[in-house]
């Protein structure tokens, strides 16, 4: 077996992290170094596990953060390394993307490599500003060009004049700073000048903009609306079909850049359900859940499970983390004995349900003082025990209600919360630099370290749009210590119920 690794040479995609192909994320979730460009979605990263080196290697306009030759060299190196080398590549590796070139020398070195194709933006830009390319009733074909062409090269090698006769829709890529001189090669060559065109920039995300107008205008437009690169630009009668078939720009949260605090692993939920509403979405988990400082109350609860007559859990985290430590010590789920459960919400009631365990009780209302009452109510507590499975230093008010009726309350912490300070998704570093419309919270704690993180209270004076949205009375309370009001608070203190109250709140 050699000890020479293998360069995968990797199309991540237009922008839109979901359109990266399973081989893509199959490969990503292997390697051992990734080397990704500027227009590379960062969320993808995340795939990659924690040991892997991640590089950035630019590859931009008047942004190269590695030049060409030298990251040829470094793909040789590391694969030399016996590494498995993903090379990230915005679109489609092979088009316009200088993976060609890379391929070269990786066969010159005798390095093993590999091409997975990506989604380019010539198709998919175009798709996502509801522009087909073909059409029956408008063109047959379609010609794709580079508005970007190597300075190095004498003349070029477009024929305009061609170009021009054809009939077809004409696909620019990298053309906004050159528009104007692309337009009039056109028209110089006898396409009328009304003819329609559409310019997508940062297609297929939630910053996607598109203009329209006509090669008369669209430089003019260009100007107007400051509009810059990325872009893909759409020359035909085609352009005009978006009037009625733009799909996703005409989503509800479209053009709402919202920030999701959560941890990473529970994020996804609420992530998606934003982006299916057409938001840009920020993933900047101010929280991680990680083990109690101390384990010695977990493992004598656990020990004496027997002894409990009900288990409160407050949230889905209280649920997975004590039943982590449970099958530590028991096999059979039969070991729990006879104990009843209340549940804080229904997904901390789902947790519970997954592993066939019914709910005996659960408040209308998803907090933890109203759990309490619900547990007065349900039964007289005197001598009753209780075991309160959560998070450290969460709030005292539950155990302090049901021991004042004569409870016998364990407030046990199977896990902990503790600031979260990697960017590996870049989404910080899109927050510092372009703010958002939104930042919701979903948790107290959530609240407490992204304050002390980003200075909340600083950044809402400075930026008075800016809306928050809580999630429930507690998460609420937090934000008032901090003297900040939340915009929304969701009716029903679910993710669900988050989701529609910024919904309601942004139309």
């Amino acid at each position: 077996m050699s000890l020479i690794g293998k360069v995968y040479l990797v199309g991540a995609g237009p922008g839109d992290a979901g359109l990266l192909t399973l081989r893509g994320a199959e490969l990503l979730r292997q390697a051992d170094v990734v080397v990704y460009d500027a227009l590379v979605n960062r969320e993808l990263l995340t795939l990659a596990p924690q040991s892997a080196e991640i590089i950035y290697g630019g590859k931009r306009s008047n942004d190269h953060a590695i030049p060409q030759d030298e990251l040829n060299q470094l793909l040789i190196e590391k694969a030399k390394e016996g590494k498995k080398v993903v090379r990230l590549k915005g679109g489609d590796p092979y088009i316009f993307g200088r993976g060609g070139e890379e391929a070269v020398e990786l066969q010159h070195e005798k390095i093993e490599f590999e091409v997975i194709p990506g989604i380019s933006s010539i198709v998919a830009a175009p798709n996502y500003a509801g522009i087909p390319l073909t059409h029956r009733d408008h063109c047959s074909s379609f010609t794709v060009i580079t508005g970007h062409e190597d300075p190095e090269k004498k003349e070029t090698a477009v024929d305009w004049a061609r170009l021009a006769q054809e009939s077809g829709t004409k696909v620019v890529l990298m053309g906004v700073e050159r528009i104007g001189k692309i337009a009039d090669n056109l028209m110089k060559e006898g396409l009328a000048k009304d003819t329609p065109v559409a310019m997508v920039r940062w297609g297929t995300t939630g910053r996607q903009k598109t203009i329209s107008g006509t090669l008369e205008t669209i430089a003019d437009i260009v100007l107007k609306t400051k509009f810059k690169a990325p872009a893909v630009t759409i020359i035909g009668t085609v352009s005009k079909l978006r009037k009625s078939l733009n799909w996703f720009e005409n989503r509800p949260l479209f053009g709402q850049r919202i920030v999701v605090t959560r941890t990473r692993k529970q994020a996804s939920k609420l992530t998606h359900t934003l982006k299916e509403l057409g938001a840009e979405v920020l993933e900047i988990p101010t929280i991680k859940i990680v083990p109690p400082s101390d384990n010695e109350p977990v493992i004598q609860s656990i020990t004496g499970i027997g002894s409990y007559d009900w288990i409160i859990f407050t949230s889905p985290n209280g649920v997975i983390h004590f039943f982590d430590y449970f099958f530590k010590a028991y096999r059979d789920i039969r070991e729990i004995g006879n104990i009843r459960f209340a549940a804080v919400g229904p997904a901390t009631a789902k947790k519970l349900e997954n592993l066939n365990l019914a709910i005996d009780l659960m408040p209308e209302v998803y907090t933890a003082e109203a759990a309490a009452k619900a547990l007065l109510k349900y039964q007289n507590v005197e001598n009753v025990n209780v075991l309160l499975a959560r998070a450290e230093e969460s709030n005292s008010e539950l155990p302090k209600l049901l021991e004042a009726q004569g409870a016998i309350v364990d407030d046990i912490a199977f896990y902990k919360t503790v600031p979260e300070t990697e960017d590996r998704n870049g989404a910080v570093e899109a927050f510092e630099e372009g703010g958002a419309n939104w930042i919701t919270f979903a948790s107290s704690s959530a609240v407490k370290n992204f304050d002390a993180r980003f200075e909340l209270v600083k950044i809402c004076k400075s930026n008075p749009e800016l809306k928050l949205a809580s999630i429930g009375p507690e998460t609420t309370k937090a934000l008032r210590e901090l003297e900040l009001t939340p915009t929304v608070e969701a009716k029903d203190h679910t993710i669900k119920g988050l989701s529609k109250a910024l919904l309601k709140n942004t139309n």
